[in-house]
């Protein structure tokens, strides 16, 4: 699919008001939008539209769509609104997760990873590095292929193993599960990923909800989350 917006995209719609958030759900599938959940946001008069196509803001009236983050100002300086909504969202995905945990936790990083990436098995080989610097690494798959391919369901089958973990690194390792999976779990790993923006692998979301776009080594990782 076209990419929808560019930053922010003045939409002619109707100018009659809605009393309800459905009308602006069909409007924004109109546009091509799927997956589009309306709920209230901090300014008056604008909702948040939750997408798998990302985040969206929408004027009650239909007449104006916004894409881009959006911040609440204070004394603290700036909070990533945007992001913030993901992170509740993240969190709901804590089971699903294979986690690699740091014994001296500092940080925390929830990266979407396809177990045939390169620089996915990069990362994953220096799994002890990063926990050793205090970060712990947690794994949400995200296929390249998409959700039908068959790597998707490779991970589906990891996913949900007894032993996650250690099917995950046979799978690193060249020895991909044998029996595949419909991708179930999979599927919403990747929708969720799509709505974060990932668009590659490994891609990188940190507790703050910024996403860093591909491999970095553990030091450099280090570095630029104590930012």
């Amino acid at each position: 699919m076209k990419k929808v917006f560019s930053a922010i995209l003045l939409v002619g719609m109707s100018s009659s008001l809605f009393a309800n958030s459905q009308p602006l759900v069909e409007q924004l599938q109109k546009m091509g939008l799927s997956g589009v959940e309306v709920s209230d946001s901090p300014v008056k008069g604008i909702k948040t539209a939750i997408t798998d196509n990302g985040i969206f803001y929408i004027t009650e009236d239909a007449k104006y769509v916004l894409d881009g983050k959006l911040y609440a100002l204070s004394e603290k300086g700036l909070r990533d609104v945007s992001s913030h909504l993901l992170l509740d969202k993240l969190a709901t995905y804590k089971h699903e997760m294979v986690v690699y945990p740091a014994k001296n936790e500092k940080h925390v990083i929830t990266v979407f990873m396809d177990t045939s990436c390169h620089y996915c098995k990069v990362l994953h080989k220096q799994i002890k590095d990063y926990n050793d610097l205090g970060i712990t690494v947690r794994y949400l798959a995200f296929p390249r292929g998409g959700v039908q391919s068959k790597t998707a369901r490779e991970m589906e089958a990891i996913f949900t193993a007894q032993d996650p973990q250690f099917a995950l690194t046979e799978a690193i390792n060249g020895n991909p599960p044998k029996t595949l999976k419909n991708a179930d779990i999979t599927k919403k790993h990747y929708q969720l990923g799509l709505q974060f923006g990932v668009n590659g692998t490994p891609s990188i979301v940190t507790e703050k909800g910024e996403l860093i776009g591909g491999y970095l080594k553990p030091a450099d990782l280090l570095s630029e989350l104590s930012q």
